[in-house]
């Protein structure tokens, strides 16, 4: 029973967005509430969820339902059943009639959002660095000056880390008219400095982390040969995140393009 027994981290993950709307029963929003109290790294996982909202809500917009379909989805609602009718005949079409009339101006009116827990209940590492890999990215995105240095090709690019890094961050693509160098800055991941690299795509934005690797719990399972690595890919909420290691660095691309493409710019990374 929900109250009862506190909660794990998978049971809260499991339930983050039904609490951020405040849809769960009192006794369980007050069990995700109490967890979250006590535990950071749900409490990290919950921000970016968070922020993943309210990015989404800004991209996507809700077009209301046209004068003439409100009218054809009244000419269409059925009469109210003024007598009873027997309990097998027209069940289903008296109960369920106005419920796909109701889905079919939802379909209509709200935009379609597509969400995919894929790191819940993995025992490895991945839900830690694609949260971090998130966050990161959408702090980029969001911050008034994301780039330090501007492109002015890879050779600007990576000098300008010397000295701002205690490494030497490797990245053999330097891009091209399909995948455009944009610039950097220094960054963070979890408890380590990185090189954030942002490469563009169309109008999307691509961010690229380069750390140290040595230290982190890395993916071990649905691993995918990428070039001379192998990587993990996870899709959240439409954000893609690509995480790999090459020696002693570690790699994390992230960005809402399509996924197609955004293993195919962490190719030419990895293959140089």
């Amino acid at each position: 029973m929900p109250g009862n027994a506190a909660m794990d981290c998978q049971d809260v993950r499991l339930h983050l967005l039904d609490y951020q709307r405040g849809s769960l029963d009192p006794a369980r929003q007050q069990d995700v509430r109490t967890h979250l109290g006590g535990c950071a790294a749900c409490t990290r996982v919950e921000a970016v969820e968070q922020t993943l909202t309210e990015l989404l809500e800004r991209r996507l917009p809700v077009h209301p339902a046209s004068l003439a379909l409100k009218r054809r989805l009244a000419a269409a609602w059925p009469a109210p059943v003024r007598t009873p009718r027997p309990w097998r005949r027209g069940l289903w079409g008296w109960q369920l009639a106005p419920g796909l009339a109701v889905a079919a101006a939802l379909l209509v009116a709200l935009p379609l959002l597509y969400y995919e827990r894929a790191t819940v209940g993995r025992a490895d590492g991945t839900a830690g660095m694609v949260t971090e890999a998130l966050n990161d990215h959408l702090r980029l995105l969001q911050s008034e000056r994301p780039l330090e240095v501007e492109s002015g090709g890879i050779h600007r690019v990576k000098p300008w880390f010397e000295g701002r890094l205690d490494f030497a961050p490797v990245v053999p693509f330097a891009g091209d008219q399909e995948f455009p160098l944009k610039g950097g800055a220094v960054a963070y991941f979890l408890d380590r400095k990185a090189a954030a690299l942002v490469y563009g795509r169309r109008l999307h934005s691509i961010s690229l982390f380069v750390f140290r690797a040595d230290g982190l719990a890395w993916p071990t399972r649905g691993l995918r040969p990428i070039g001379r690595a192998t990587a993990s890919a996870t899709t959240v909420r439409g954000f893609t995140v690509v995480l790999w290691r090459s020696g002693d660095l570690g790699y994390a691309l992230v960005s809402d393009v399509d996924p197609a493409d955004l293993l195919d710019l962490a190719a030419r990374i990895v293959g140089g």
